[in-house]
């Protein structure tokens, strides 16, 4: 298969299928399951990687030691959700139902590194795993996903411009703590217990991220993940937000996770699914 980043990736398992988008920050741009569409369609949507960071950095600002560094400030007063997303990726191999993308740092991040997403791909999952490297310097990083489901299973297109069939999505999850939010809509440094939705927030999950979405009579989806945090946003009425991520939002300044030319960081996320509807 062509390696070329300007080419779409079309995967399948079964009655499975799912496109990445390499030119577009490697985001997956359709997931299809026997042929009904489950995440909201757009250049700003699908499910996108976060990466080298998740969620907002306090004023695009973050430092490495003493050194202070400034990201653009892409949703003012912060910057959010990383650079990879804007980059475009190289597929290093694709077959049927896997692929391996990867994409090298570089302005405006300021350190050397390189990104790798590896995508998996059954009849009933699919596996997504990031790793990051440092090249040269030691540097903080964090990496996550950023999927928006269809709030409302549709008869196939997808397009979030009109609610589909049915009763919306229900997510069920069960988390240790909440991290309290802001007004700047950062964290405060409080863990919280978990309070009711509407959410845009961040939960503590420390045996592992397990968050179920159910289209009643259609389809249940577990997002699971090794990672200890993710973001829920359901504010938005044509979709929701499941985002498992390897720090809290402005992790690169309140938890760094610091990654070295010998220890790279690694992230992975499965989601599983099941049929309700007998088919």
């Amino acid at each position: 298969m062509s390696t070329d980043n300007t080419t779409d990736i079309r995967l399948a398992a079964g009655d499975t299928e799912l496109t990445v988008l390499p030119e577009r920050g490697c985001r997956i741009g359709s997931l299809r399951v026997g042929g009904t569409e489950l995440l909201r369609q757009g250049p700003r949507y699908g499910s996108f990687p976060m990466v080298p960071w998740c969620g907002r950095m306090a004023y695009g600002e973050f430092r490495n030691g003493g050194e202070l560094h400034r990201m653009p400030v892409n949703s003012p007063p912060h910057a959010i959700h990383g650079t990879g997303r804007d980059t475009a990726w190289r597929t290093a191999r694709a077959d049927k139902s896997s692929a391996v993308f990867t994409y090298e740092l570089a302005e405006p991040w300021p350190h050397p590194g390189r990104v790798t997403q590896v995508v998996e791909l059954t009849e009933d999952s699919l596996t997504l795993t990031m790793g990051v490297e440092a090249l040269v310097d030691s540097f903080p990083a964090q990496a996550g996903w950023h999927p928006w489901f269809l709030r409302h299973l549709d008869n196939g297109d997808g397009d979030g411009g009109r609610p589909g069939d049915g009763p919306g999505v229900e997510i069920d999850f069960t988390a240790a703590w909440q991290e309290e939010r802001g007004e700047d809509h950062l964290p405060t440094g409080r863990r919280i217990a978990p309070r009711p939705g509407p959410w845009d927030d961040c939960f503590g999950m420390p045996e592992g991220v397990n968050v179920t979405l159910t289209w009643p009579g259609r389809l249940e989806l577990t997002v699971a993940s090794r990672a200890e945090w993710v973001v829920i946003y359901d504010e938005q009425e044509e979709a929701v937000c499941v985002e498992p991520q390897s720090g809290p939002p402005n992790g690169l300044n309140t938890l760094p996770r610091l990654v070295t030319p010998i220890d790279p960081l690694e992230i992975s996320t499965t989601w599983s699914w099941r049929r309700l509807d007998g088919s």
